[in-house]
This record gives structure tokens, sequence and C-alpha cells, in this order.
């Protein structure tokens, strides 16, 4: 079983850097790239898999083609950041579709949410009835995006393969 990034060898390392950004590639091109036969290759790719590794794979969409072009980072200060209430916290920001990411950070406020809508009303409604509303939130303070300059960066994993 994989428990750390030290646990894999280099052509692990490899087939995940070629599928973060290629997610779609044949195993036979993959098998190519990394220097190894189909069968080892499909094989390797089935324990990452199996392991947890690879989590899944999806489609990447364009949200601002989407109407979803407004981007607020929006800072959570919790009135209780004890394990019960972080739990309640957490459990509930899931259920918002509208918040992309959340982070439970260090610092003056406790979580770092990154909130996606369709302009700025959509956005306001957001954080009245729900953001507002979630477990424990005392104050919040939102900064908006002006534009993404990154946003779909991928670490490399192996040594010596990042662009």
């Amino acid at each position: 079983m994989v428990e750390t990034l030290s646990d894999l060898d280099g052509f692990d390392r490899k087939i995940l850097d070629i599928l973060a950004v290629e997610g779609r590639i044949s195993v036979t091109e993959l098998a190519r790239r990394i220097g190894l036969s189909k069968s080892p290759t499909q094989a390797r790719l089935k324990r990452l898999e199996d392991q947890g590794v690879i989590r899944g794979y999806r489609a990447l969409y364009d949200p601002i083609r989407l109407g979803r072009d407004h981007v607020a980072f929006v800072e959570v200060k919790l009135s209780d950041t004890r394990e019960r209430a972080l739990a309640a916290f957490n459990d509930a920001v899931l259920l918002v579709p509208e918040i992309e990411q959340c982070h439970l950070i260090a610092g003056a406020f406790d979580y770092l949410l990154k909130v996606r809508t369709a302009g700025m009303p959509g956005y306001r409604a957001v954080l009245a009835e729900k953001i507002s509303t979630l477990p424990h939130v005392a104050h919040t303070s939102t900064s908006v995006a002006m534009q993404a300059v990154k946003e779909e960066g991928v670490a490399p994993i192996a040594p010596g393969t990042g662009s």
C-alpha cells in the first residue's frame, strides 16, 4: 500500500504526472511515454486506483462559458473552534455547491472559502442565505477576484517533469 510519496517508484510518478494533465490518454500511449509495455502499465494504473492514489477522472469545464464568472474568496471566523464545531461546519460546507474549495487555515480567520457564482447578486445571495447561516459562523470577510492568473496548476510528482 502506498503510504507516502517515497513509496512510489519512478514509473508510478510519471504515470501520475501524465494523467494529471492528460486524463484521457490511452493506456497504450501512456505505456509508450513512460517506457513500459501496456500490461505492466495497466497493472500499475489499477494498483494506484485500488490504493486510492488515483481517486478518479473528470472533465474540466470552463465556468465562465457557463455563466459562473464571479469568484470570491471568503475568510470565515467561527464562534467556536472545538472539534465538534469544526466538524459541523465542515459537514455543512459540503452541502453548498457554490463553495468550490474550503480550507481550514491558521491565522486571524479559521477558514478560507473559494466561492463561484453568476455575478455579484448571486454571490450576495449565497453569502447571506448559505455561508452566513453555516454552523458557528461569527464573521466573514470577502475578497473578489479580478482575474484568474493560474487556476488549474498541477504540481509535478516526478522530479524534473514539471514544465
